[in-house]
């Protein structure tokens, strides 16, 4: 019933920036609750950042202050801008959210991923 399309990643240089984000479809009557994961190769899949419905945000460590996570409450997408960026943020990100539908059922949602490569 509920889609969720990431877009944003790609190859970018050691301190650079690239801003993902994460658009959601189908029979969504709310969303309570949007984040960011990440999977290295070789490494467990991990959160980088949420955001509730009602804003509040958190960060893995390894992130804070680089990363932000952002939410348009007038529609449904949420946006990951990062910043400073560096070679171990190197990995597929993937959009997760935790959706009402409009048959009132509550799922788990997850993008297909998008992939982010921090390289020289």
């Amino acid at each position: 019933q509920v889609q969720l399309v990431e877009s944003g990643g790609g190859l970018v240089q050691p301190g650079g920036s690239l801003r993902l984000s994460c658009a959601a479809s189908g029979n969504i009557f709310s969303i309570n609750r949007m984040g960011w994961y990440r999977q290295a190769p070789g490494k467990q899949r991990e959160l980088v950042a949420s955001i509730s419905s009602a804003g509040s945000t958190n960060y893995a460590d390894s992130v804070k202050g680089r990363f932000t996570i952002s939410r348009d409450n007038a529609k449904n997408p949420v946006y990951l801008q990062m910043n400073s960026l560096k070679p171990e943020d190197t990995a597929v990100y993937y959009c997760n959210a935790v959706i009402r539908t409009t048959d009132w059922a509550i799922h788990d949602y997850w993008g297909q991923g998008t992939q982010v490569t921090v390289s020289l």
